[in-house]
């Protein structure tokens, strides 16, 4: 299936849905290269914005989850994509990006190791995946469970 096709039928399936639930929504859906391949992301534009995020993203992770199943009834091959509901997940990825090097020049301003907030594992991938570039600190996941997160530390001390 092309990119477009697959880009369309995504829009389809999650316009479907939530007008089925009784939501007024606009999608705009766009792509993004990543290591893995194309990366789609629908961003859902309503007013109605609180119910479909819910308390710390937990609706929109629910909702994503919901129309993953539904994506891979209709499209065989493995399509990556994501959901964001009024750039909420691209603001909050920019915030923890930005968090995560600020705390990374602490550490390297204070000579020792800094320990974040625990987080879920896809915060954790964003905070990885932007110090992985910095080459004045490792990062290393700690913990168990949901206290599992990321100590940084400066490898000159």
């Amino acid at each position: 299936m092309e990119k477009n096709q697959i880009e369309c039928e995504i829009s389809a399936i999650a316009q479907e849905l939530l007008e089925k639930m009784g939501f007024s929504v606009e999608l705009e859906t766009t792509q993004s290269s990543e290591r893995e391949g194309v990366l789609f992301i629908c961003n859902i534009k309503t007013e109605e914005s609180s119910f479909l995020i819910g308390q710390y993203g937990t609706n929109l992770q629910a909702l994503q989850h919901i129309v993953r199943v539904l994506v891979r009834k209709r499209i065989a091959e493995p399509v990556n994509f994501v959901l964001d509901v009024n750039d909420y997940r691209k603001e909050k990825n920019e915030a923890i990006s930005r968090l995560a090097l600020n705390l990374a020049s602490e550490a390297c301003a204070k000579k020792e190791a800094v320990v974040m907030r625990p987080m879920t594992a896809y915060e954790r991938r964003i905070v990885h995946m932007e110090l992985d570039k910095d080459d004045r600190v490792k990062v290393v996941s700690i913990g168990e469970g949901e206290e599992r997160r990321i100590e940084i530390t400066p490898l000159e001390r």
